[in-house]
């Protein structure tokens, strides 16, 4: 009977060593991730700018799966037993996280309860409050390149039920914008033996068009109409739309570069788009997959007219030996200002203290770069007045820089459409908190 009694206290007490190890071990992680969010708000980086997983705490059972399948680093982390926000700021949408969760405990939302963001009125079908006008990709909220593929199929698939097969339009299908959600639904349109064109006002790829040359443009796996699965991970711009060409060739797929459209009107029924240039087109059905940053964000100062200014960096390594000013503090700007340092004289004018929503490696390359002189970084700084041969900043203190200059590039962000959209009868609302994707859909 003592031999018993001894075995079970031994058992018992390793039981309870190992859970003791096990609890200290988790509030030891719990305590980590505090730290993590505690220095991201002290870093301005907690809170979501765009798409961001929402998670459900009464039905998270920490299995960690949402951890492992984001793509991103310190996005997400276990804190008192429980997924949480760390370093929100840097989510970009992904996605993935929703998908690996066991038990939906997940969804993806845009905007927070102070931070509203304005987006198109759009149902469960893509479709605007136009009947028969869709909207697919960043301007409905979903930004990701893998995500904006699938909206552009899935809208098309929406679109083919509910085809009038019976109009008198030149089209079946116009699409509007030839990005990631552009070009997946001009394919999808392809497999159904849709009568479709696609209007870009810029090159083939949109937005992706016009990242510097070198940026990373996919982290994950997509599925693309005629093609099957892409699997190029840790791609760059020019290989992801090499192979967009070569599917679009491939499938003659019609694309009109350089054709910005001006209005989308209605008659008899039909749709009619107008370009800049006073072409018309008719179509049963418009699909706009314009994106967000089609329209750049202006500084609104004496100069920005001039022809040295640009809100996009293309050829990067062709331009060598010029004294430039980058404006921004983004992704964008970083980047930018980075590649164009190499050959360059670069000052970065932004108007925050510091930077804050940067992806990690942009953060610690920009910060090298300051430290070793390569780029000349004047927060709390706007520019006011750009002349042919100069730039003038005022900063901090309320003195007024002039520094010599002989290009700006100037990356502010993007206006939503706002204007285009509701002259087309879409409507727009500011969206607090608001759910983009759940598992219910």
């Amino acid at each position: 009977m003592m031999e018993e009694l001894i075995i079970y206290s031994v058992v018992g007490l390793l039981c309870f060593g190992i859970m003791y190890i096990y609890l200290r071990k988790l509030k030891n992680e719990s305590d980590e991730v505090t730290e993590k969010i505690e220095k991201a708000k002290e870093d301005g980086i907690h809170e979501p700018v765009s798409l961001y997983p929402y998670i459900n705490e009464d039905n998270c059972i920490k299995s960690g799966a949402c951890i492992t399948a984001c793509p991103e680093h310190d996005i997400l982390g276990i804190r008192n037993g429980r997924a949480t926000l760390v370093n929100a700021s840097r989510c970009i949408g992904h996605g993935a996280c929703f998908h690996a969760c066991p038990v939906e405990a997940i969804t993806l939302k845009i905007g927070t309860e102070k931070r509203g963001v304005d987006l198109p009125h759009v149902n469960q079908n893509f479709e605007t409050n136009v009947q028969g006008m869709y909207i697919a990709g960043e301007l409905g909220g979903m930004g990701l390149i893998k995500n904006s593929v699938e909206q552009g199929k899935q809208a098309v698939d929406h679109i083919k039920t509910s085809l009038d097969k019976s109009h008198i339009a030149q089209y079946d299908l116009i699409i509007i914008g030839a990005g990631p959600a552009g070009i997946s639904a001009s394919l999808q349109a392809k497999n159904y033996g849709l009568n479709a064109i696609v209007l870009e006002q810029d090159s083939l790829g949109g937005t992706v068009y016009n990242f510097p040359r070198a940026k990373i443009v996919m982290t994950s796996p997509m599925d693309l109409p005629c093609y099957g699965k892409v699997k190029l991970f840790q791609t760059s711009k020019s290989e992801l739309l090499s192979l967009w060409k070569e599917v679009i060739e491939k499938n003659g797929i019609i694309i009109k570069e350089h054709c910005k459209v001006d209005s989308i009107g209605k008659n008899n029924e039909q749709f009619v788009i107008t370009s800049l240039h006073g072409d018309k087109y008719t179509s049963n059905k418009v699909l706009l997959a314009i994106g967000r940053r089609g329209s750049p964000r202006k500084l609104g100062v004496e100069g920005e007219w001039m022809e040295k200014v640009a809100y996009k960096l293309l050829e990067p390594e062709l331009i060598k030996e010029k004294n430039i000013l980058v404006v921004g503090g983004g992704d964008s700007a970083i980047e930018s200002a980075l590649l164009l340092a190499e050959d360059n004289k670069v000052t970065l004018s932004y108007r925050s203290d510091n930077f804050s929503r940067l992806k990690p490696k942009n953060a610690e390359n920009i910060n090298k770069a300051i430290e070793n002189g390569l780029v000349i970084t004047l927060f709390e700084s706007n520019v006011i007045n750009i002349i042919p041969d100069k730039v003038e900043i005022r900063v901090k203190d309320g003195e007024t820089l002039t520094l010599a200059n002989d290009l700006v590039y100037i990356f502010a962000g993007g206006e939503l459409p706002t204007q285009f959209l509701e002259k087309s009868g879409i409507k727009i609302s500011k969206r607090f908190n608001y759910t983009l994707l759940s598992h219910k859909h």
